[in-house]
């Protein structure tokens, strides 16, 4: 009986534990999960086995009869290029200033820390990253000048860092459910059409773009999780203090 009783404890001991855990415990896999499909990508385009699919899906967006022209009117790629900004350093890094700048006014310094951790974080790392692969561009006219190598794609895995990361701390401070989905739901959609954007301007290619969108995802959703560890021991209170 004394055993029977120890072992259900033990149990439930368990599954209380599980139960606490189960949201970092499935943020764990996930991020395991895209760093592995990331090392995959890198692997097949370090093989050029993945040469026809990213030839296939940069010729979508081409006029089949002259390969230089993008297709779609003079408006649409204005569009595409002003969508594809929201990507690029500096209007990142206005969004990030202004976000910490938010946050350290409603005194949430640990957050502020945690946005620009992970922002900078995931610069460094897409910067060692395109040194090393050093995977030359599409040899297509596109339609910007481009002067870092092409895999991963800084673009989409720094929206992807930033955007992310921003959502799942709005999401957080959501009072309500739909408050958190709509945040979390406009990050993703962001993080989206930067890297289809640089696709369609063809300066990267689209195995380019998945593993940024993949290792960006990653970071953000680590330096989520560790958030939420901070969270639990107190560091990280995820209310604004008042005045």
């Amino acid at each position: 009986m004394l055993n029977r009783l120890v072992q259900h404890s033990q149990v439930r001991r368990l599954q209380k534990f599980v139960t606490a855990e189960a949201s970092l415990l499935a943020s764990i896999a996930i991020v395991s999960g895209l760093i592995l499909f990331f090392l995959q990508i890198a692997d097949w385009v370090e093989d050029d086995e993945l040469e026809h699919f990213d030839q296939t899906i940069l010729m979508w967006f081409r006029d089949p009869t002259n390969i230089d022209q993008v297709i779609g009117p003079v408006w649409v790629h204005e569009m595409v290029r002003d969508l594809t900004s929201l990507g690029s350093f500096v209007i990142l890094g206005l969004v990030v200033a202004g976000v910490c700048i938010y946050l350290l006014m409603q005194r949430l310094r640990t957050e502020a820390m945690l946005v620009l951790f992970s922002v900078l974080g995931g610069t460094l790392l897409s910067t060692v990253l395109k040194m090393t692969y050093n995977r030359p561009r599409p040899d297509l006219v596109n339609m910007s000048h481009q002067f870092t190598a092409s895999f991963p794609s800084g673009h989409s895995m720094l929206s992807a860092v930033t955007f992310l990361t921003i959502g799942v701390l709005l999401a957080k401070l959501a009072p309500t459910r739909p408050l958190r989905i709509y945040a979390f739901s406009t990050a993703i959609f962001l993080t989206l059409i930067v890297g289809i954007s640089r696709i369609y301007m063809g300066v990267h290619y689209p195995t380019d773009v998945l593993a940024g969108w993949c290792l960006g995802a990653a970071w953000a959703l680590l330096c989520s999780a560790i958030a939420t560890l901070l969270q639990r021991r107190g560091k990280v209170i995820y209310t604004p203090e008042t005045s």
